[in-house]
């Protein structure tokens, strides 16, 4: 067996009252990239890619990797790899990787299969050894010096650091001079755990960790540094936790659909102690950015009764990824927002009932042939529009048998139809008109209990208004506007050529 001990190191101290990256902006999306939650979590979900079988013991992440070695091509292209990849350490890891771009030596053909980079980088240190205490104490003590077991001190083996100054004084300080010692007596002073670590450590006795797994569903809290009082300001807290989202995203190849933001507040005041808030977005994505700009305009809008100490974000419903295919023509690579984006973004802003969308209906009714609702799906209406079966698509009447209908219908539809006069049986708008084309007959709505549509369509013109869709009812009093006293046919304006 081989283990590989890793353990991030900590984010380098900032001088007092500087901002760390991505945070003191109050544009959403810049800044960088924000720091996470829990590093190690995210560095051991990173880690799972290159072996089932990751564990955690205090502050470091152990691998064991003799199974998964050859699917990579060896022990050294192994270490290799994890060693060049890019590791989810927050905002301060590409600043602090930036030496380290450069190609490293010929480590990974050195004879010796334990052999170690001799330039680690300064974001993660790395040990290795045969069993994984042996490869937790050599990152405690110098992970580049391959130091033997025996040779490890006692101080790095956690089963004997309360016992450590009675072993002092007994003049035991590395586990060779431990387990030179007797067994029986080392059982009765110090206890059987002690042997049984000792086991462990040289491989003598099984490793029993619970593995490390990504979660079926992604639950994150943040404790704040402060209360906050204002909902915006919480906006810089959830990017923390939208950044290990964004991990626990890409390790299982899926975007969100809907996520909940929630708040704990002060329990001491007489209002509520919890608050939430559900975002939702109209198709998959695992774009952070997006997320964060549509968190600021919601959060905008939001009122807290009394101030928050701790954020949660759980994810509601995630759906897989499709894969984007890359293309060697610039032309193809589509550059900023898409419209679902905008349009989530608009309707975060101004009220779902300011942007709308046009729905297609199956009515061959003009004023009935689409209906305006809240753009709260607009993906569903994009793709519909794209495979053709949107607000033009197989149930609007342009799609008929007839090639030339389609050219009757105008660019603008009144609200209502307007009735026209009538004079020696011509229909009159501003001056006659001229009737070009026609009849377009519609027979429709007899069917749903409602006001049935017996109806001509007419393409008219007028001196000043120029083309009209004008239409004639064929049965008297089917016009809202129309008395049944009245004497011959009724004329409408419905439509406006522009």
């Amino acid at each position: 067996m081989h283990w590989i001990a890793l353990q991030p190191l900590p984010e380098p101290a900032r001088p007092e009252g500087a901002n760390s990256p991505g945070e003191g902006d109050n544009t959403p999306g810049e800044g960088g990239p924000p720091a996470l939650v829990d590093v190690l979590v995210a560095l051991g979900w990173w880690a799972l890619q290159f072996t089932p079988k990751v564990a955690r013991l205090e502050d470091t992440l152990l691998l064991e990797v003799s199974a998964s070695e050859r699917l990579w091509g060896g022990r050294p292209a192994l270490i290799r790899h994890m060693f060049e990849s890019n590791k989810p350490l927050g905002a301060w890891a590409a600043e602090r990787s930036a030496p380290y771009k450069k190609e490293p030596t010929q480590w990974a053909g050195d004879t010796k299969q334990n052999a170690l980079p001799p330039k680690l980088p300064a974001l993660v240190q790395y040990a290795q050894g045969a069993t994984s205490l042996i490869a937790f104490s050599r990152l405690q003590t110098d992970p580049l010096a391959l130091t033997a077991p025996d040779d490890l001190p006692l101080a790095a083996l956690a089963a004997a650091r309360p016992h450590l100054p009675t072993l002092a004084r007994m003049g035991c300080n590395y586990w060779g001079q431990l387990r030179a010692l007797p067994r029986g007596g080392v059982a009765r002073r110090f206890g059987a755990p002690l042997l049984e670590a000792l086991d462990r450590a040289y491989g003598h006795r099984p490793d029993l960790y619970p593995w490390l797994v990504v979660p079926e569903v992604f639950e994150a809290t943040l404790e704040l540094g402060a209360q906050v009082e204002t909902a915006p300001a919480l906006l810089f807290g959830a990017r923390r936790l939208l950044g290990s989202l964004q991990v626990w995203l890409q390790l299982r190849h899926s975007g969100v659909l809907a996520l909940e933001l929630g708040w704990t507040m002060d329990a001491r005041r007489d209002t509520a102690t919890q608050g939430q808030l559900v975002l939702r977005t109209a198709e998959p994505t695992d774009d952070m950015s997006h997320l964060q700009r549509l968190l600021s305009e919601h959060l905008a809008r939001v009122t807290l009764p009394a101030p928050v100490s701790y954020l949660r974000l759980r994810t509601l419903e995630t759906q897989k990824l499709r894969g984007i295919s890359a293309s060697l023509l610039p032309d193809a690579q589509r550059r900023g927002d898409s419209l679902h984006q905008l349009l989530e973004r608009l309707s975060a802003r101004l009220g779902p009932q300011q942007v709308l969308q046009m729905q297609a209906r199956a009515d061959h009714r003009p004023e009935l042939m689409q209906r305006w609702q809240p753009a709260s799906s607009a993906s569903h209406l994009i793709a519909a529009c794209a495979g053709g079966t949107g607000a033009r698509g197989q149930n609007h009447p342009e799609n008929t048998k007839n090639p030339g209908a389609s050219a009757l219908y105008p660019t603008w539809l009144l609200a209502m139809p307007l009735p026209l006069a009538v004079q020696h049986d011509a229909p009159q708008y501003q001056g006659p008109l001229r009737l070009l084309t026609g009849p377009q007959r519609l027979e429709a709505g007899w069917w749903g209990g409602g006001d049935g549509a017996l109806r001509d369509y007419f393409l008219a013109h007028s001196e000043r208004m120029g083309l009209l869709w004008i239409y004639k009812e064929r049965l008297s009093g089917q016009g809202a506007t129309h008395s049944a006293v009245d004497a011959g046919p009724c004329w409408y304006l419905h439509g406006i050529f522009a």
